[in-house]
């Protein structure tokens, strides 16, 4: 008999959090996913609503919750500079408050928790590929800091009750993910383009084009953290997450213009305030630790992100 798993999913609605949520209940667990709503779509989970061992909780984690679990996957966070520079106020709570009674949550239930961290902690990084052992470059005041800063600050949290209270603590830092269920005007550039692409307007690229970006399929990334979290408890991370292969954003406008069939031309701007120049993640430790390596190449994944954006057009 398989012992089902009690999941918690907080962010379980948005982007990650909702291909997780159905990943995990398809492998017999029972999920309880959290979710305020504030930068997710509560169509993200539609399809798993009608599922007996699905369970939709609509909570702000800013907020201390009690439930009894067996896992902790901590996803809730505004993710995109759109959403997360909104309201930074927010961010920072997400991070801070929300880390903070998440691990109370875990201390109290002796169980492992994941953190999802982001590839933002190394800020515009200096050094590339970005390994774990790469402290970052960061702007402590700019206007990306409220996420930037809020995320290492919760790696500092997280550290600090695995170090306090032995938690089983995971921390993936997630490079550029892209696929079903992405907020359509999250303001990242594979949504962006192929939004602009199947409405046939200008595709927009900030800067010459010629700063690089890897893009991760959703379905690599949830295998890459479930296997992570399934480890012994002493392999706490943080390991990077996303896919190495790098295209330059020219590349990756005038592909989506090639798959979408669409007219659009590309259009220069001028680039935004401490964008990165740069990103690509070091895998080393997750291909060695978690035997994991992405299996999906852009152009795949490309054709089966474009029919979910056409259909929601």
């Amino acid at each position: 008999m398989h012992h089902r798993k009690r999941i918690l999913v907080t962010g379980g609605a948005g982007f990650l959090g909702s291909h997780l949520c159905a990943r995990l209940l398809r492998e017999n667990n029972d999920v309880l996913c959290v979710d305020n709503f504030y930068s997710s779509a509560r169509d993200n989970v539609l399809g798993l609503l009608s599922n007996p061992h699905f369970e939709l909780i609509r909570h702000d984690i800013t907020l201390p919750l009690y439930l009894e679990v067996d896992e902790i996957y901590n996803l809730a966070c505004p993710a995109s500079p759109i959403h997360y520079q909104e309201n930074p106020i927010h961010t920072i709570k997400a991070c801070l408050l929300g880390s903070l009674n998440m691990l109370g949550l875990a201390k109290r239930l002796r169980c492992k928790i994941f953190q999802a961290s982001t590839s933002e902690v190394y800020g515009d990084p200096e050094v590339s590929p970005q390994k774990e052992s790469y402290w970052g470059h960061v702007n402590p005041n700019g206007l990306r800091s409220c996420y930037d800063e809020g995320k290492r600050c919760a790696e500092s949290l997280f550290f600090s009750f695995w170090r306090e209270n032995k938690i089983a603590i995971k921390i993936g830092r997630i490079f550029n993910t892209y696929g079903p269920n992405m907020h359509p005007k999250d303001g990242r550039v594979i949504s962006n383009f192929i939004m602009q692409a199947l409405q046939n307007e200008p595709i927009t690229v900030y800067g010459n084009g010629e700063q690089t970006r890897s893009f991760c399929y959703v379905d690599d990334l949830i295998e890459c953290m479930i296997r992570f979290m399934n480890t012994e408890n002493d392999v706490t991370g943080p390991i990077n997450m996303g896919n190495p292969d790098e295209f330059t954003i020219k590349e990756l406008a005038e592909k989506i213009i090639a798959d979408t069939g669409s007219s659009s031309k590309i259009e220069y701007c001028p680039l935004p305030h401490d964008d990165p120049k740069q990103r690509k993640p070091d895998i080393t430790l997750a291909e060695t630790i978690l035997g994991w390596h992405p299996t999906i190449s852009l152009d795949i994944g490309l054709k089966k992100t474009i029919p979910y954006f056409r259909s929601i057009i």
